[in-house]
């Protein structure tokens, strides 16, 4: 369990580093992805792109 949890934190902060260009192939609109403004600030936290995005990585590295 505390495996999975680092690893969605590392993806959730890698995701948001990448977000501008991730943006382009459509993640980050998956419904769940959570996208506000809060003090001037655009908050971007995509919660269900980075559970897809590390199932697939997931599946690949047992695939390999």
């Amino acid at each position: 369990m505390l495996k999975w949890l680092i690893t969605v934190v590392l993806a959730l902060t890698l995701f948001s580093g990448l977000m501008p260009l991730l943006r382009r192939f459509g993640i980050g609109r998956l419904p769940g992805d959570l996208d506000f403004m809060l003090f001037g600030r655009r908050w971007i936290i995509p919660l269900t792109s980075t559970i897809l995005l590390s199932l697939l990585a997931m599946g690949l590295a047992r695939l390999f």
